[in-house]
Protein backbone atom coordinates (compact mmCIF):
# COMPACT_ATOMS: atom_id res chain seq x y z
CA UNK A 1 0.00 0.00 0.00
CA UNK A 2 1.61 3.38 -1.19
CA UNK A 3 1.84 6.55 1.36
CA UNK A 4 -1.26 8.19 0.19
CA UNK A 5 -3.69 5.00 0.78
CA UNK A 6 -1.74 4.62 4.27
CA UNK A 7 -2.46 8.24 5.03
CA UNK A 8 -6.11 8.01 3.59
CA UNK A 9 -7.11 4.46 5.54
CA UNK A 10 -5.46 6.45 8.91
CA UNK A 11 -8.15 8.78 8.63
CA UNK A 12 -11.05 6.48 8.03
CA UNK A 13 -10.44 5.25 10.98
CA UNK A 14 -10.31 8.11 13.06
CA UNK A 15 -13.70 8.66 11.18
CA UNK A 16 -14.64 5.33 12.84
CA UNK A 17 -13.40 6.61 16.15
CA UNK A 18 -15.04 9.68 16.00
CA UNK A 19 -18.48 7.98 15.10
CA UNK A 20 -17.90 5.23 17.83
CA UNK A 21 -17.71 7.89 20.30
CA UNK A 22 -21.08 9.00 19.29
CA UNK A 23 -19.79 12.26 17.11
CA UNK A 24 -20.97 12.37 13.19
CA UNK A 25 -19.07 15.45 11.50
CA UNK A 26 -21.03 15.49 8.35
CA UNK A 27 -23.97 16.26 10.01
CA UNK A 28 -22.93 19.01 12.33
CA UNK A 29 -24.25 22.68 12.09
CA UNK A 30 -22.15 25.61 13.56
CA UNK A 31 -22.41 29.13 13.50
CA UNK A 32 -19.49 31.46 13.73
CA UNK A 33 -20.04 35.24 15.27
CA UNK A 34 -16.89 36.30 13.56
CA UNK A 35 -14.19 35.70 11.61
CA UNK A 36 -10.35 34.47 12.17
CA UNK A 37 -8.74 37.75 10.95
CA UNK A 38 -11.58 39.58 12.96
CA UNK A 39 -10.65 37.78 16.40
CA UNK A 40 -7.30 39.25 15.33
CA UNK A 41 -8.60 42.73 14.66
CA UNK A 42 -11.25 42.98 17.28
CA UNK A 43 -9.37 42.17 20.06
CA UNK A 44 -10.36 42.45 23.28
CA UNK A 45 -8.79 40.34 26.20
CA UNK A 46 -11.61 38.06 27.41
CA UNK A 47 -14.16 38.21 24.45
CA UNK A 48 -16.30 35.51 23.86
CA UNK A 49 -15.88 34.14 20.09
CA UNK A 50 -17.27 31.70 17.88
CA UNK A 51 -15.08 30.68 14.90
CA UNK A 52 -14.97 28.06 12.43
CA UNK A 53 -12.21 26.63 9.62
CA UNK A 54 -9.90 23.99 8.68
CA UNK A 55 -7.05 23.04 10.90
CA UNK A 56 -4.03 24.26 9.52
CA UNK A 57 -1.83 22.67 12.12
CA UNK A 58 -2.29 20.65 15.31
CA UNK A 59 0.27 20.62 18.11
CA UNK A 60 -0.21 18.29 20.97
CA UNK A 61 1.43 19.01 24.31
CA UNK A 62 -0.65 16.17 26.58
CA UNK A 63 -3.19 18.01 28.48
CA UNK A 64 -2.94 21.07 25.92
CA UNK A 65 -2.86 21.02 22.56
CA UNK A 66 -2.31 24.15 19.72
CA UNK A 67 -3.70 24.30 16.61
CA UNK A 68 -4.31 26.98 13.92
CA UNK A 69 -7.37 27.02 11.86
CA UNK A 70 -8.39 28.76 8.47
CA UNK A 71 -11.15 30.41 7.15
CA UNK A 72 -11.46 32.73 4.00
CA UNK A 73 -9.84 35.92 6.14
CA UNK A 74 -6.92 34.00 7.63
CA UNK A 75 -5.94 31.88 10.69
CA UNK A 76 -6.02 32.06 14.41
CA UNK A 77 -4.59 29.82 16.78
CA UNK A 78 -6.87 27.69 19.54
CA UNK A 79 -5.86 26.74 22.61
CA UNK A 80 -8.15 23.47 23.73
CA UNK A 81 -6.97 22.00 27.15
CA UNK A 82 -8.35 18.92 28.69
CA UNK A 83 -9.31 21.36 32.32
CA UNK A 84 -11.39 23.69 29.85
CA UNK A 85 -13.37 21.22 27.42
CA UNK A 86 -13.40 17.91 29.65
CA UNK A 87 -11.90 14.50 29.11
CA UNK A 88 -14.42 13.22 26.49
CA UNK A 89 -14.08 16.05 24.51
CA UNK A 90 -10.17 16.61 24.78
CA UNK A 91 -9.72 12.54 23.43
CA UNK A 92 -11.79 13.50 20.79
CA UNK A 93 -9.85 15.74 19.79
CA UNK A 94 -6.76 13.38 18.98
CA UNK A 95 -8.85 11.89 15.97
CA UNK A 96 -9.18 14.90 14.32
CA UNK A 97 -6.43 15.35 11.44
CA UNK A 98 -5.06 18.07 9.42
CA UNK A 99 -7.44 19.70 7.07
CA UNK A 100 -10.59 18.66 8.97
CA UNK A 101 -12.68 21.52 9.68
CA UNK A 102 -13.73 22.33 13.56
CA UNK A 103 -16.46 25.20 15.14
CA UNK A 104 -14.60 26.55 18.15
CA UNK A 105 -16.23 28.44 21.04
CA UNK A 106 -13.63 30.64 24.01
CA UNK A 107 -12.47 33.53 24.47
CA UNK A 108 -9.89 35.57 23.57
CA UNK A 109 -6.65 35.83 25.10
CA UNK A 110 -2.83 36.73 23.88
CA UNK A 111 -0.34 33.77 25.21
CA UNK A 112 2.93 34.36 26.97
CA UNK A 113 4.80 34.83 23.41
CA UNK A 114 2.14 37.77 22.31
CA UNK A 115 -0.06 35.39 20.10
CA UNK A 116 -3.89 36.11 19.78
CA UNK A 117 -5.66 32.80 20.68
CA UNK A 118 -9.15 31.43 21.35
CA UNK A 119 -9.64 29.67 24.08
CA UNK A 120 -11.22 26.86 23.81
CA UNK A 121 -14.43 25.85 25.88
CA UNK A 122 -16.17 23.80 23.69
CA UNK A 123 -15.76 22.93 19.81
CA UNK A 124 -17.52 20.59 17.46
CA UNK A 125 -16.36 18.52 14.82
CA UNK A 126 -17.69 20.18 11.69
CA UNK A 127 -16.37 17.86 8.50
CA UNK A 128 -13.76 15.24 7.82
CA UNK A 129 -11.03 15.24 5.63
CA UNK A 130 -10.20 11.95 4.19
CA UNK A 131 -7.27 13.33 1.73
CA UNK A 132 -4.47 14.94 3.68
CA UNK A 133 -4.04 18.76 2.56
CA UNK A 134 -1.53 19.84 -0.26
CA UNK A 135 0.89 21.91 2.23
CA UNK A 136 1.97 18.97 2.83
CA UNK A 137 2.52 17.85 -0.32
CA UNK A 138 5.72 20.19 0.20
CA UNK A 139 3.15 22.86 -1.49
CA UNK A 140 1.65 22.60 -4.49
CA UNK A 141 3.45 23.73 -7.39
CA UNK A 142 2.70 21.73 -10.31
CA UNK A 143 0.61 23.79 -12.60
CA UNK A 144 -1.50 20.72 -14.31
CA UNK A 145 -2.53 20.08 -10.93
CA UNK A 146 -3.01 23.49 -9.52
CA UNK A 147 -5.77 23.92 -12.25
CA UNK A 148 -7.54 20.81 -12.77
CA UNK A 149 -8.08 20.83 -8.91
CA UNK A 150 -8.24 24.50 -7.93
CA UNK A 151 -9.40 23.36 -4.85
CA UNK A 152 -6.10 21.96 -3.55
CA UNK A 153 -4.70 25.14 -5.29
CA UNK A 154 -6.86 27.49 -2.66
CA UNK A 155 -6.12 25.30 0.18
CA UNK A 156 -2.12 25.11 -1.00
CA UNK A 157 -1.62 28.75 -2.05
CA UNK A 158 -3.50 31.75 -0.27
CA UNK A 159 -2.20 34.30 -2.46
CA UNK A 160 -3.88 32.30 -5.00
CA UNK A 161 -7.69 32.44 -3.28
CA UNK A 162 -6.18 36.47 -2.76
CA UNK A 163 -6.82 37.02 -6.42
CA UNK A 164 -9.95 35.33 -7.53
CA UNK A 165 -11.24 37.13 -4.15
CA UNK A 166 -10.05 40.25 -5.89
CA UNK A 167 -11.31 39.19 -9.25
CA UNK A 168 -15.22 39.03 -7.57
CA UNK A 169 -14.47 42.75 -6.12
CA UNK A 170 -13.27 43.72 -9.27
CA UNK A 171 -16.41 42.71 -10.95
CA UNK A 172 -18.52 43.78 -8.34
CA UNK A 173 -17.15 47.27 -8.33
CA UNK A 174 -17.44 47.38 -12.61
CA UNK A 175 -21.31 46.87 -11.94
CA UNK A 176 -21.66 49.39 -9.59
CA UNK A 177 -19.78 52.08 -11.70
CA UNK A 178 -22.25 51.43 -14.53
CA UNK A 179 -25.00 51.51 -12.09
CA UNK A 180 -23.85 54.83 -10.78
CA UNK A 181 -23.62 55.75 -14.50
CA UNK A 182 -27.15 54.66 -15.24
CA UNK A 183 -26.71 51.87 -16.89
CA UNK A 184 -29.25 49.32 -17.40
CA UNK A 185 -28.13 45.59 -16.85
CA UNK A 186 -29.57 42.41 -19.38
CA UNK A 187 -28.99 39.25 -20.17
CA UNK A 188 -28.86 38.27 -23.61
CA UNK A 189 -29.55 34.42 -24.98
CA UNK A 190 -26.63 32.47 -24.94
CA UNK A 191 -27.37 30.02 -27.42
CA UNK A 192 -28.76 32.26 -30.86
CA UNK A 193 -29.14 30.88 -34.25
CA UNK A 194 -26.45 32.98 -36.12
CA UNK A 195 -23.48 33.69 -34.49
CA UNK A 196 -22.49 37.58 -34.61
CA UNK A 197 -20.98 40.35 -33.49
CA UNK A 198 -16.96 39.28 -33.94
CA UNK A 199 -15.50 36.79 -36.45
CA UNK A 200 -14.89 33.43 -34.70
CA UNK A 201 -15.89 30.22 -34.76
CA UNK A 202 -18.76 29.10 -32.84
CA UNK A 203 -19.51 25.44 -30.65
CA UNK A 204 -22.12 24.12 -31.83
CA UNK A 205 -25.04 22.82 -29.52
CA UNK A 206 -28.24 20.71 -30.46
CA UNK A 207 -31.53 21.66 -29.95
CA UNK A 208 -33.35 18.81 -29.49
CA UNK A 209 -37.13 20.23 -29.31
CA UNK A 210 -36.65 22.27 -32.41
CA UNK A 211 -34.62 19.57 -34.25
CA UNK A 212 -31.79 22.19 -35.33
CA UNK A 213 -28.25 23.38 -34.18
CA UNK A 214 -28.11 26.59 -32.35
CA UNK A 215 -24.63 27.87 -31.50
CA UNK A 216 -23.20 29.48 -28.13
CA UNK A 217 -22.25 33.55 -28.47
CA UNK A 218 -19.20 34.50 -29.83
CA UNK A 219 -20.28 38.26 -28.91
CA UNK A 220 -22.72 39.91 -26.91
CA UNK A 221 -23.43 42.79 -29.28
CA UNK A 222 -26.11 42.61 -31.71
CA UNK A 223 -28.93 41.93 -29.13
CA UNK A 224 -27.58 44.62 -27.24
CA UNK A 225 -28.34 47.29 -30.22
CA UNK A 226 -31.46 46.05 -30.41
CA UNK A 227 -32.18 47.25 -27.33
CA UNK A 228 -31.17 50.68 -28.46
CA UNK A 229 -33.47 50.59 -30.91
CA UNK A 230 -36.24 49.68 -28.34
CA UNK A 231 -35.35 52.62 -26.62
CA UNK A 232 -32.79 51.57 -23.63
CA UNK A 233 -30.29 54.45 -23.67
CA UNK A 234 -27.89 52.96 -21.62
CA UNK A 235 -27.56 48.87 -21.38
CA UNK A 236 -24.72 46.76 -20.14
CA UNK A 237 -24.26 43.12 -19.82
CA UNK A 238 -21.31 40.91 -18.35
CA UNK A 239 -21.42 37.43 -19.03
CA UNK A 240 -19.92 34.26 -20.52
CA UNK A 241 -18.88 34.18 -24.64
CA UNK A 242 -17.49 31.04 -26.17
CA UNK A 243 -14.95 30.58 -29.02
CA UNK A 244 -14.02 27.57 -30.68
CA UNK A 245 -10.42 28.03 -31.11
CA UNK A 246 -6.74 27.62 -29.79
CA UNK A 247 -5.66 27.92 -26.27
CA UNK A 248 -3.17 30.38 -24.80
CA UNK A 249 -1.75 32.31 -22.01
CA UNK A 250 -4.38 34.90 -23.47
CA UNK A 251 -7.20 32.91 -24.87
CA UNK A 252 -9.69 30.28 -22.97
CA UNK A 253 -12.57 29.15 -25.24
CA UNK A 254 -14.69 29.98 -23.07
CA UNK A 255 -14.08 33.96 -21.75
CA UNK A 256 -15.93 36.73 -19.47
CA UNK A 257 -17.27 39.70 -21.53
CA UNK A 258 -18.16 42.69 -20.84
CA UNK A 259 -20.19 45.14 -23.33
CA UNK A 260 -22.04 48.35 -22.73
CA UNK A 261 -23.66 50.51 -24.98
CA UNK A 262 -25.01 54.17 -24.60
CA UNK A 263 -27.24 56.29 -26.65
CA UNK A 264 -26.48 59.12 -28.35
CA UNK A 265 -22.46 58.82 -27.49
CA UNK A 266 -19.19 57.61 -29.61
CA UNK A 267 -16.00 56.44 -29.23
CA UNK A 268 -14.83 58.72 -27.56
CA UNK A 269 -17.61 58.52 -25.17
CA UNK A 270 -16.59 55.08 -24.92
CA UNK A 271 -13.06 56.40 -23.98
CA UNK A 272 -14.03 58.63 -21.12
CA UNK A 273 -16.03 55.49 -19.59
CA UNK A 274 -13.20 52.87 -20.72
CA UNK A 275 -10.61 55.03 -18.70
CA UNK A 276 -12.78 56.17 -16.02
CA UNK A 277 -13.70 52.56 -15.17
CA UNK A 278 -10.42 51.00 -14.98
CA UNK A 279 -9.24 53.81 -12.81
CA UNK A 280 -11.83 53.69 -10.32
CA UNK A 281 -12.12 49.94 -10.12
CA UNK A 282 -8.05 50.04 -9.44
CA UNK A 283 -8.21 52.18 -7.19
CA UNK A 284 -11.58 50.92 -5.23
CA UNK A 285 -10.02 47.34 -4.95
CA UNK A 286 -5.97 47.96 -5.06
CA UNK A 287 -6.15 51.07 -3.92
CA UNK A 288 -3.37 52.56 -6.34
CA UNK A 289 -2.97 53.11 -9.87
CA UNK A 290 0.19 51.87 -10.20
CA UNK A 291 0.08 48.46 -10.70
CA UNK A 292 2.85 46.11 -10.30
CA UNK A 293 4.11 43.00 -12.29
CA UNK A 294 6.23 40.56 -10.33
CA UNK A 295 8.04 37.20 -11.53
CA UNK A 296 8.72 34.08 -9.35
CA UNK A 297 11.26 35.31 -6.98
CA UNK A 298 8.82 38.39 -5.83
CA UNK A 299 11.22 40.84 -8.20
CA UNK A 300 9.18 43.80 -10.01
CA UNK A 301 9.51 43.26 -13.72
CA UNK A 302 7.46 46.27 -14.55
CA UNK A 303 5.07 49.07 -13.51
CA UNK A 304 1.91 49.85 -15.36
CA UNK A 305 0.96 53.16 -14.45
CA UNK A 306 -3.01 53.91 -15.43
CA UNK A 307 -3.02 58.02 -13.95
CA UNK A 308 -4.78 59.76 -16.45
CA UNK A 309 -4.67 60.91 -19.28
CA UNK A 310 -3.87 58.13 -20.95
CA UNK A 311 -2.15 58.11 -24.83
CA UNK A 312 -3.53 58.43 -27.77
CA UNK A 313 -2.19 56.95 -31.19
CA UNK A 314 -3.61 56.57 -34.49
CA UNK A 315 -2.90 52.85 -35.59
CA UNK A 316 -1.70 53.81 -39.12
CA UNK A 317 1.16 55.90 -37.52
CA UNK A 318 2.08 52.80 -34.79
CA UNK A 319 2.75 51.16 -38.17
CA UNK A 320 4.57 53.16 -40.07
CA UNK A 321 7.00 53.73 -37.21
CA UNK A 322 7.36 49.81 -37.23
CA UNK A 323 7.11 48.99 -40.69
CA UNK A 324 8.47 52.26 -42.94
CA UNK A 325 6.88 55.70 -43.11
CA UNK A 326 6.08 54.37 -46.70
CA UNK A 327 4.13 51.44 -45.56
CA UNK A 328 0.63 52.09 -46.93
CA UNK A 329 2.24 53.39 -50.16
CA UNK A 330 3.70 50.38 -51.06
CA UNK A 331 2.65 47.30 -53.53
CA UNK A 332 0.52 44.57 -51.91
CA UNK A 333 3.66 42.39 -53.30
CA UNK A 334 6.01 44.59 -51.24
CA UNK A 335 4.19 44.26 -48.28
CA UNK A 336 4.23 40.65 -48.31
CA UNK A 337 8.41 41.17 -48.81
CA UNK A 338 8.92 43.62 -46.34
CA UNK A 339 6.65 41.21 -43.61
CA UNK A 340 9.16 38.55 -44.33
CA UNK A 341 12.26 40.50 -43.66
CA UNK A 342 10.48 41.74 -39.85
CA UNK A 343 9.43 37.70 -39.43
CA UNK A 344 6.09 38.16 -39.63
CA UNK A 345 4.32 35.05 -41.74
CA UNK A 346 1.10 35.60 -43.47
CA UNK A 347 -0.75 33.58 -45.54
CA UNK A 348 -0.02 33.56 -49.39
CA UNK A 349 -3.58 34.75 -49.89
CA UNK A 350 -3.62 37.52 -46.78
CA UNK A 351 -5.00 40.92 -48.00
CA UNK A 352 -3.55 44.12 -47.77
CA UNK A 353 -5.31 44.89 -44.21
CA UNK A 354 -4.73 41.31 -42.79
CA UNK A 355 -0.88 41.59 -43.30
CA UNK A 356 -0.95 45.19 -41.53
CA UNK A 357 -3.08 43.67 -38.27
CA UNK A 358 -0.27 40.62 -38.54
CA UNK A 359 2.45 43.83 -38.48
CA UNK A 360 0.45 45.42 -35.51
CA UNK A 361 -0.11 42.32 -33.57
CA UNK A 362 3.21 40.46 -33.72
CA UNK A 363 5.49 44.04 -33.04
CA UNK A 364 3.75 46.86 -32.13
CA UNK A 365 0.54 45.41 -29.77
CA UNK A 366 3.11 43.69 -27.22
CA UNK A 367 5.08 46.71 -26.89
CA UNK A 368 2.21 48.84 -25.83
CA UNK A 369 3.19 48.39 -21.93
CA UNK A 370 1.60 51.28 -20.65
CA UNK A 371 -2.22 52.48 -21.04
CA UNK A 372 -2.65 53.43 -24.97
CA UNK A 373 -5.76 53.98 -27.22
CA UNK A 374 -5.01 52.83 -30.57
CA UNK A 375 -7.45 54.37 -32.81
CA UNK A 376 -8.67 54.64 -36.29
CA UNK A 377 -8.28 51.21 -37.13
CA UNK A 378 -9.10 49.39 -40.71
CA UNK A 379 -12.78 49.52 -41.63
CA UNK A 380 -11.91 46.06 -42.62
CA UNK A 381 -11.50 45.23 -39.34
CA UNK A 382 -14.64 46.29 -37.78
CA UNK A 383 -17.31 45.98 -40.13
CA UNK A 384 -20.05 47.07 -36.88
CA UNK A 385 -18.30 50.49 -36.40
CA UNK A 386 -19.11 53.85 -38.49
CA UNK A 387 -16.00 54.76 -40.86
CA UNK A 388 -14.39 57.79 -39.70
CA UNK A 389 -15.08 61.38 -41.94
CA UNK A 390 -11.62 62.83 -42.40
CA UNK A 391 -10.26 58.93 -43.97
CA UNK A 392 -13.44 56.67 -44.76
CA UNK A 393 -10.50 53.74 -45.04
CA UNK A 394 -10.62 53.67 -41.61
CA UNK A 395 -13.53 53.60 -38.79
CA UNK A 396 -13.66 55.54 -35.39
CA UNK A 397 -12.48 52.83 -33.35
CA UNK A 398 -10.30 52.60 -30.39
CA UNK A 399 -8.70 49.26 -28.97
CA UNK A 400 -7.58 49.93 -25.49
CA UNK A 401 -3.99 48.20 -25.17
CA UNK A 402 -2.15 47.72 -21.72
CA UNK A 403 0.45 45.33 -20.46
CA UNK A 404 1.02 44.35 -24.03
CA UNK A 405 -2.19 42.98 -24.84
CA UNK A 406 -6.15 44.49 -26.05
CA UNK A 407 -8.17 45.04 -23.15
CA UNK A 408 -10.86 46.38 -25.14
CA UNK A 409 -12.32 47.84 -27.91
CA UNK A 410 -14.88 50.65 -28.41
CA UNK A 411 -16.46 51.85 -31.61
CA UNK A 412 -19.20 54.91 -32.74
CA UNK A 413 -21.88 52.16 -33.43
CA UNK A 414 -22.73 52.05 -37.15
CA UNK A 415 -26.59 52.93 -37.15
CA UNK A 416 -26.70 53.33 -40.81
CA UNK A 417 -28.84 49.97 -42.05
CA UNK A 418 -27.96 49.61 -46.02
CA UNK A 419 -24.14 50.37 -44.90
CA UNK A 420 -24.13 47.81 -42.25
CA UNK A 421 -25.72 45.02 -44.49
CA UNK A 422 -23.21 46.02 -47.39
CA UNK A 423 -20.64 45.62 -44.78
CA UNK A 424 -21.82 42.31 -43.37
CA UNK A 425 -22.40 40.97 -46.62
CA UNK A 426 -18.93 41.70 -47.49
CA UNK A 427 -17.47 39.90 -44.59
CA UNK A 428 -19.56 37.09 -45.22
CA UNK A 429 -18.11 36.70 -48.47
CA UNK A 430 -21.88 36.78 -50.11
CA UNK A 431 -22.74 33.83 -47.98
CA UNK A 432 -26.00 35.27 -47.01
CA UNK A 433 -27.31 32.74 -44.42
CA UNK A 434 -24.31 34.36 -42.42
CA UNK A 435 -26.04 37.19 -41.86
CA UNK A 436 -28.32 37.78 -39.05
CA UNK A 437 -30.99 39.31 -40.49
CA UNK A 438 -33.95 40.18 -37.64
CA UNK A 439 -30.66 42.98 -36.19
CA UNK A 440 -30.37 44.03 -40.04
CA UNK A 441 -34.17 44.34 -39.90
CA UNK A 442 -33.96 45.97 -36.14
CA UNK A 443 -31.45 48.80 -37.78
CA UNK A 444 -34.42 49.64 -40.19
CA UNK A 445 -36.43 50.48 -37.38
CA UNK A 446 -33.95 53.15 -36.30
CA UNK A 447 -31.12 53.13 -33.98
CA UNK A 448 -29.84 56.37 -31.90
CA UNK A 449 -25.80 57.27 -32.54
CA UNK A 450 -24.29 55.30 -30.03
CA UNK A 451 -20.65 54.65 -28.32
CA UNK A 452 -20.24 51.06 -27.56
CA UNK A 453 -17.32 48.98 -25.27
CA UNK A 454 -16.33 45.60 -24.46
CA UNK A 455 -13.63 44.85 -22.12
CA UNK A 456 -12.59 41.68 -21.85
CA UNK A 457 -12.73 40.80 -18.11
CA UNK A 458 -10.09 38.21 -17.99
CA UNK A 459 -7.60 40.17 -19.73
CA UNK A 460 -8.62 43.18 -17.14
CA UNK A 461 -7.69 41.08 -14.00
CA UNK A 462 -4.44 39.88 -15.45
CA UNK A 463 -3.38 43.33 -15.69
CA UNK A 464 -4.98 44.90 -12.61
CA UNK A 465 -3.91 41.60 -10.61
CA UNK A 466 -0.12 40.73 -11.91
CA UNK A 467 -1.08 37.97 -13.58
CA UNK A 468 0.61 36.76 -17.26
CA UNK A 469 -1.64 33.49 -17.78
CA UNK A 470 -5.24 34.00 -18.15
CA UNK A 471 -5.27 30.40 -16.95
CA UNK A 472 -4.45 31.97 -13.36
CA UNK A 473 -7.64 34.75 -13.22
CA UNK A 474 -10.02 32.08 -14.26
CA UNK A 475 -10.78 29.31 -11.87
CA UNK A 476 -11.30 26.70 -13.95
CA UNK A 477 -9.79 26.99 -17.39
CA UNK A 478 -10.23 24.73 -19.87
CA UNK A 479 -7.76 21.85 -19.81
CA UNK A 480 -7.23 19.11 -22.17
CA UNK A 481 -9.47 15.96 -20.67
CA UNK A 482 -7.47 13.57 -18.65
CA UNK A 483 -8.38 9.86 -19.52
CA UNK A 484 -6.95 8.80 -16.59
CA UNK A 485 -8.54 9.14 -13.25
CA UNK A 486 -7.96 12.38 -10.86
CA UNK A 487 -4.50 12.80 -10.02
CA UNK A 488 -4.04 11.22 -6.53
CA UNK A 489 -4.12 13.54 -3.29
CA UNK A 490 -0.60 15.05 -2.15
CA UNK A 491 1.85 12.95 0.18
CA UNK A 492 2.15 13.78 3.33
CA UNK A 493 5.48 14.35 4.66
CA UNK A 494 7.71 16.91 7.24
CA UNK A 495 -6.30 35.80 -28.81
CA UNK A 496 -9.34 35.74 -30.52
CA UNK A 497 -10.86 38.11 -32.66
CA UNK A 498 -9.70 41.61 -32.76
CA UNK A 499 -13.85 42.62 -32.44
CA UNK A 500 -13.93 41.40 -28.96
CA UNK A 501 -11.24 40.38 -26.84
CA UNK A 502 -11.24 37.89 -23.25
Amino acid sequence: MDETNQLIEQRKANLAALRAEGIDPFRAKFTPDDTCAGGKSNFVEGRAIAVAGRLASIRDMGKTTFAHIKDQSGALQLFIRKDDVGEAAYKSFKHLDLADFVGAKGTLFKTKTGEISVRVQEYTVLSKALRPPPDKWHGLSDTETRYRQRYLDFIANDDVRETFLKRSAIVHEIRTFLHVRGYAEVETPMMQSIPGGAAARPFVTRHNTFGRDFFLRIALELYLKRLLVGGMDRVFEMGRNFRNEGISRRHNPEFTMLEAYQAYGDYETMMELCQSLICHVATTVLGTLRIEHKNAEGEVTKTIDLTPNWKRARYKDLVREKAGADWFEITLEQRRQRADELGIEVAPDAEDFEITSAVFEKLIEPTLIQPTFVTHLPKELVPLAKLSAEDPSTVEVFECCINGQEIAPAYTEQNDPIEQRERLEHQAGGEQQKLDEDFLVALEHGMPPAGGIGIGIDRLCMMLLGQESIRDVILFPQLKPKDEPVAPSPQAGPDQSAAVPQ
